[in-house]
Formats: C-alpha cells, structure tokens, sequence
C-alpha cells in the first residue's frame, strides 16, 4: 500500500497551484468562472423547472455534536400565541413573529472554505495559517469574499445509481473511472469541463434516511471520492464539487496509516478546489435519469459570513 506521506507528497508536486491566479487570490478554482461561462449556465435553465439541493436546517439534522458541531437551534423571540395573548402590541391590529437560530456554519448542507483545511500549516497559496485565520476569523480568504461567484453550469453525475444501481456501499472509493464511467453512461450532457460546479450523488444520504435518519451519517463509513481523483479534479479545471455525504472524501481513508481527511489537505490549501457537502441530490437526480439531461444552472451562494472557513447553503438547480 502507498504511504501516505508519499502520496501527499506527490500530490502538492503535480496538483499544488499556488501563485497560478496572484499571490493576492481568494478565489481559488472559482476563477475557472467567467462571463462566458456564467452566461452559456443562464441558457441552460429551458423549462423553468427548480430544484433546492439543501437539506432543511433544523435540530433534526446530521450532526452529533462533535468538535462542537450541534444541529441549528431555533427559537422564536415572538410568536403567533404571543401576539393571541395580547403580547408585543403594534396598535391598529398588527401583530407579528420573530426568530432566531444558532448554528454552527458547517451543520448542514455548506460550502468548505478556502481557510478551512491547512497543510503542514499553510493555507491556501501559500500562506501561513496563523496569518489567515485569527480570532477575528479568516481574514484573508473569508467566505464573503466569494459570495458572487457559485453561479455555473452544474452538472450532476449519479455515481450510485450508474456504478451502483442506486446507492454505492459505505466505504466504496469513486475513482476517476467510476466518474468516467458514469460520465459515459449518462450521455453528453454530463461531460464535465472548465469551471463546472461537479455534483457527485452516492446515494448514502437516501438510504440515511430510510434506514432511520442519522444513523452513522455524520462521521461515519461512507462512499465517497478517491484521493486518487485528485488527477481528474486538476485536470478537468472545475469550479468546484459537492457530494451527499458528510465528507466529501471516502472513509475510512484509503491508507492503512491513521490520517484525517488527506483529499481535503490537497483540494483546499493547494488546489483551491471549493468543496461541498450534504447536498440533498434525490430530487434532482430523479428529474435527470427521467429527461436525461444532466447539466443545469447552478446557483449556489453560501451566506457572506464574514470570514467564515466555510458556510450554508440553498443551492438551486434550474433546467
């Protein structure tokens, strides 16, 4: 088996892009958009037909509370009893409600960003850590920064319904072929290019679902990609990727020595490859193996937390 300090090394070598947009960038693989680009996305929304690729955000949702990740807690500050009951006056008949939540920002479905993950404590381009993220949060490459830029052309490849006939086991690494495979298998409107937003469907979160919700989603066994598709996430110069599992990344980790999540320590701080997690896919999926058409609008602005290592988000798939 390939060590894994040699299989990171080998990888800062050939995907590292460092200094390939500025020594000032914050935008990473995201300045695979352009105009052009964003403007030939907009003439794939033909029928009109939208689809949210968020799980709801309630206290219900995936987390266990590790590393002090809990699931949103909401309150209301003034309800509809409230106004009942003669509480909040507005004089002449009005009333209203209020509320608030508390979340942690990578609770449910959410962007990674590029201050989240560091290798041997660099961030992204190069740039020591301590310098990036402080307690003022990530100064530097700061969520908000890039809240303009998640507008692309999507494109959806449904990895456990192609290579495993509706979900791929937990612990199944989606490798460059796997995606070629399916990339082939649907048609050509899944082939993948310059500054695309990549969805990868695995199924996982479905079979959550039935099999009673959480169980072992967050932090658990999962499908997932390959750190051997690094190769591929370089070379087809996407924008970014998303998938319906909690990490991304397969797991366990495909080396035999204890490691934590060694694909985000290259796609981070080296590629600057945004990467999502927790998208809901079911619905759009449904819609794409029904008119075979894999390529849509895809907005998907995190929320401007200003200097946020990452963020959530409603994506919208319009076709």
């Amino acid at each position: 088996m390939e060590s894994l300090e040699g299989a990171l090394a080998e990888a800062r070598r050939r995907y590292r892009n460092w200094g390939r947009w500025g020594s000032d960038d914050v935008h990473g693989t995201l300045n695979f958009i352009d105009r052009a680009k964003r403007e030939k996305a907009v003439s794939l929304a033909r029928s009109g037909r939208s689809f949210s690729l968020a799980q709801q955000f309630n206290k219900d949702g995936p987390q266990t509370g590790a590393r002090g990740r809990g699931n949103p807690v909401h309150t209301m500050l003034g309800s509809g009893l409230d106004v009942a009951a003669g509480a909040h006056p507005g004089g002449h008949g009005f009333g209203s409600a209020d509320d608030v939540v508390y979340m942690p920002l990578q609770s449910g479905t959410q962007w990674d960003g590029l201050g989240h993950v560091y290798d041997n404590k660099f961030a992204w381009n190069g740039r020591p850590c301590e310098s990036v993220v402080t307690s003022a949060g990530d100064i530097v490459t700061g969520i908000e920064r890039q809240a303009a830029d998640f507008v692309s052309r999507g494109v959806l490849l449904d990895a456990g319904r192609v290579i495993g006939g509706g979900e791929l086991p937990d612990g199944f690494a989606i490798t460059e072929d796997h995606l070629l495979a399916t990339i082939d298998a649907q048609g050509p409107s899944s082939a993948v290019g310059r500054g695309d937003i990549v969805l990868v469907r695995t199924g996982q979160l479905a079979r959550c679902r039935r099999r009673g919700w959480w169980g072992g989603y967050a932090g658990g066994p999962a499908p997932g990609l390959s750190f051997r598709t690094l190769g591929w996430l370089h070379r087809t110069e996407i924008a970014a990727a998303a998938t319906d599992t909690w990490e991304f990344e397969v797991r366990p980790y495909e080396f035999g020595e204890p490691c934590c999540a060694p694909l985000h320590q290259i796609a981070l701080p080296n590629m600057g490859l945004f990467i999502g997690e927790m998208f809901d896919l079911e619905e759009l999926a449904a819609d794409c193996a029904g008119d075979e058409i894999y390529e849509f609008l895809l907005i998907a602005a995190p929320l401007p937390i200003t200097g946020g290592v990452g963020a959530p988000v409603n994506p919208i798939a319009i076709k």
